[in-house]
């Protein structure tokens, strides 16, 4: 029999051209938090995942995810059960456990020589070991497995840390799920909070198409963001690229945020501080750029066309002030012109010609080519420009001078620190950590290039990031503080962000300031940022320690990056910090691996490789203590069914599907929140809208109201509202026979047959029938009934009481809680706040209002309007007589 999986993707497309020994999937992140679960079972196995979350918390930029997958063998007879999780390659694991009854087994981060011991003295001892990350474009798996007892369950939980990257103005969070099965409890949870403010909230993907555009919440504050995704059983089979196999597709959640003064953002906890600065109202520094293009016989193909493809359109995209070159190369270097030339219409066009012709054949003599571009560039620089060099290769250096560290030494004397070149390595058969290395030495950055159906689209990705240079020769100051992450920078290009974080070593401090200084195109900038300490210190409840894990985790990525640079004694202080850093924040990085040991003393380990390094696509698991004998723990690899390695693959800038999802961006509102409360003996209501901001109205107690009702469905819901703070008791009907009544003690639920009882203290509990789903997971009963799904939470207070959440709604709903994402206006220039909603000019308020829907009861804002305005009914046609 086939085995059966079960995984949750995280990716942004998929090529059907892509062949067995590549990667399956491509991911250029922009910003953005991936995720990719799989559980799998031997050949024979039955499982069931019945409960999947991914919880993903953003703070800013600095991003936690806690994946939880629950999992119970159906057999009569123990199996082994594997569990797979791909994530960013820029992220850092930081915890990983399973629990098994009632034991859990943690992973320990250690040094990677000492893991090295450890996986090679359980091997010699015949135990099966080797959990381990390989390398893909831009995300690597984790893997274990575990024996799990006839009708027994397995819990895994892995945590892994990401500090999100802007790109274009934008950060993103890349969730996609394939999980080859419906799961009955899946949920995907998201909270962004940005201090600065929201400046606007996207969904994207396919999993926001066709009914799962249902399944997709989303909740804006001013400085807090909620997205939810909490798909039916049933809608799990319903997008675009479902099946009756469950979910196939991605979620991309991208967020911005409001525009910060031109010197930046300071904020501060727990000792440690971090600095965002993102100036915009700049000029743009006109550049001086030449592209020195591979065409060696290697680059013949796929390679060559997408080349072509993506030159054609970086010409098009040059400004005018803008002065280029073209070199090509292999063992001839040949040029489009002798000189660099202003990008007129004329130039360019005549360029793209050259790039039409340009052919395959010959060595590759990156030395001779590099140098003459910066030859040229020295030669033809522009006053009041900037210069870059990018370089385009598929292969190691074959003719002229092919010694690396040669190649190194002549590009670096040559640049002399004048310009940066960036680097971009297509495919597998480039040395990376060469490339790595050209780049690093002279400020610029290597980028591995896919070799895939969108190799163009890659090219033409990384250009956008270089192609408006605002700001040279960054440095930030800073007083009071050490271990400050990296503070100089070569370049600073629109729609990027610049983050230096330390530690504020001096408590005398009244004010804690910054000095940055810089050069824009014609003039020298100095920015200047002072913020009262007691000001800058703005703890969360939670989220204490953020900032000094943001911190260590950006020390240790430039400690890692700076350390391929150096050498001696230098390099060894650097790798010997980053693994110190590693160690104490318990990073899963290049320089430790996670141990873990499972039931029956089994040991295996996890590691992170480093990019560079080509995946042997055949590699098989280790079985004898001589097989250890000069392993790397450094390679990527494929797994098969009884394998250890497996290759990752690649994702695309936008997800599988661009269908989908509404930008919100937050309109600026000068009028005041008024804290209020609701009059005396009623409640507040939250309402979702179509708009960033949320409606709210009040409701009086003391009645037995309609919540919602759908008569297609079948469905209504009924609330006893005699607490002031919400319900004493919601009662939930469907079709004839099923009849589910919440109290704050208990929960009752009749089939037409029979009566189940909850407690709302007992553990995580599933119950289903046809067309009817009940989880009971911490003081939250999930209920789905039939194209319905709502939450009740009990809130524990003073006086205990419940508050539906509704998340999914058929549009013809109506009740207190019916009509969905209302939509309004805010008219302008009126004395007291006024609204158009539902073609009436409507006088409001903004206040703020606890949000019950979620459990940690969030204060946000909203536009305080009357219930009738809202429904375009008297609230005496809600009530009921009778729950």
């Amino acid at each position: 029999m086939a085995s059966l999986q079960w995984s949750v993707w995280c990716s942004f497309s998929i090529s059907s051209q892509i062949t067995m020994d590549k990667a399956a999937l491509r991911l250029t992140l922009f910003g953005l938090l991936f995720t990719c679960v799989n559980l799998a079972a031997n050949k024979k196995q039955d499982i069931d995942v019945y409960s999947f979350h991914i919880n993903s918390t953003i703070t800013s930029r600095y991003a936690t995810t806690v994946i939880t997958s629950r999992v119970k063998n159906k057999l009569n007879e123990s199996q082994e059960v594997r569990f797979e999780v791909k994530i960013p390659k820029n992220a850092f694991i930081s915890q990983f456990k399973m629990t098994i009854d009632g034991n859990t087994y943690d992973g320990v981060v250690k040094e990677k020589e000492e893991a090295q011991q450890e996986y090679c003295q359980a091997v010699s001892r015949g135990e099966s070991a080797g959990l381990v990350s390989a390398v893909g474009e831009t995300f690597e798996d984790f893997k274990t497995s575990v024996r799990v007892a006839a009708l027994n369950k397995v819990t895994f939980e892995l945590t892994y840390e990401e500090l999100l990257k802007r790109r274009h103005g934008k950060y993103k969070l890349f969730i996609n799920a394939q999980p080859m099965q419906p799961v009955a409890d899946f949920k995907i949870d998201v909270h962004i909070h940005e201090n600065p403010g929201i400046s606007f909230l996207e969904v994207k993907g396919g999993l926001n198409t066709k009914d799962l555009t249902k399944a997709v919440k989303t909740t804006r504050a001013e400085k807090d963001a909620w997205v939810k995704f909490y798909p039916t059983r049933d809608q799990q089979t319903k997008c675009y690229d479902c099946s009756e196999n469950g979910l196939n597709g991605n979620l991309i959640i991208m967020h911005g945020v409001e525009k910060l003064k031109q010197s930046g953002y300071l904020e501060a906890s727990n000792g440690y501080f971090v600095h965002n600065f993102v100036p915009t109202d700049i000029q743009r520094i006109p550049k001086n750029v030449v592209f020195i293009i591979d065409q060696s016989s290697s680059m013949s193909g796929i390679k060559m066309s997408q080349t072509c493809l993506a030159m054609l359109k970086i010409l098009s995209d040059l400004a005018e002030d803008d002065h280029f070159g073209l070199i090509t190369f292999s063992d001839k270097i040949k040029t489009w012109k002798p000189e660099l030339l202003k990008a007129t219409k004329g130039n360019v066009e005549e360029a793209k010609m050259f790039v039409k012709g340009i052919t395959s054949e010959g060595y590759t003599d990156i030395n001779a080519a590099v140098l003459k571009a910066v030859d040229m560039i020295n030669k033809h620089h522009q006053e009041d420009s900037a210069s870059i060099l990018i370089l385009l290769t598929d292969g190691d250096p074959t003719t002229g001078e092919t010694n690396q560290v040669e190649i190194q030494k002549n590009v670096k004397k040559a640049i002399d620190g004048k310009f940066p070149l960036y680097c971009l390595g297509f495919g597998f058969d480039v040395t990376f950590e060469f490339l790595e290395k050209l780049s690093l030495k002279n400020n610029g950055d290597a980028q591995r290039i896919y070799e895939d159906s969108d190799g163009d689209r890659q090219l033409q990705d990384f250009y956008k990031e270089v192609a408006t240079l605002l700001l040279t020769d960054v440095h930030f100051k800073y007083e009071g503080v050490a271990d400050l992450t990296k503070n100089t920078f070569s370049r600073y290009y629109s729609g990027s962000e610049i983050m230096v974080a330390g530690r504020i070593i001096d408590n005398s401090l009244d004010s804690f300031t910054s000095e940055v200084t810089a050069s824009s195109k014609k003039t020298k900038m100095v920015y200047h940022i002072s913020v009262p300490i007691q000001k800058l210190n703005s703890d969360r409840s939670g989220q204490e320690n953020f900032t000094e894990r943001l911190w260590a985790f950006l020390t240790v990525k430039q400690l890692l990056e700076k350390e391929v640079t150096l050498q001696g004694q230098e390099k060894d202080d650097a790798k010997k910090k980053a693994l110190d850093l590693s160690l104490k924040y318990n990073f899963v990085t290049p320089l430790t691996s996670m141990v873990v040991t499972k039931p029956h003393q089994q040991i295996q380990v996890a590691h992170k490789s480093r990019e560079g390094k080509k995946p042997n696509m055949h590699t098989q698991p280790t079985s004898s203590k001589s097989d250890c004998d000069g392993v790397s723990m450094g390679q990527g690899g494929e797994l098969d069914d009884d394998g250890l390695m497996e290759r990752g693959g690649e994702l695309d800038d936008d997800g599988l599907m661009e269908r989908g999802g509404a930008m919100a961006p937050l309109p600026s509102t000068t009028q005041k929140p008024v804290t209020t409360s609701p009059p005396l003996k009623s409640i507040r209501i939250l309402k979702s809208s179509g708009n960033a901001k949320p409606l709210c109205y009040d409701v009086p107690l003391a009645q037995k109201v309609r919540l919602l009702q759908n008569d297609v469905s079948e469905f209504s819901m009924n609330g006893q509202l005699d607490s002031e703070n919400g319900f004493s008791q919601i009662a939930i009907h469907y079709k004839m026979h099923h009849h589910l009544l919440l109290s704050t003690s208990e929960i009752s639920y009749f089939d037409g047959q029979d009566t189940v009882k909850f407690s709302w203290d007992q553990g995580l509990t599933h119950h289903e029938t046809e067309h009817v789903s009940l989880i009971l997971r911490s003081n939250e009963m999930d209920v789905t009934m039939g194209n319905i799904r709502v939450v009740i939470l009990l809130h524990k207070k003073d006086e205990n009481f419940l508050w539906p959440a509704v998340w999914q709604q058929p549009e013809d709903s109506t009740g207190i809680l019916g009509e969905d994402d209302i939509s309004y206006e805010e008219i302008p220039g009126s004395q007291t706040p006024t609204l158009k909603l539902k073609n009436k000019k409507v006088k409001t308020s903004w206040v703020m209002v606890t949000d019950y829907r979620f459990s940690f009861a969030p204060v946000i804002g909203c536009w305080l309007v009357l219930f009738q305005v809202v429904a375009q009914r008297e609230l005496s046609d809600f009530t009921v007589t009778q729950l």
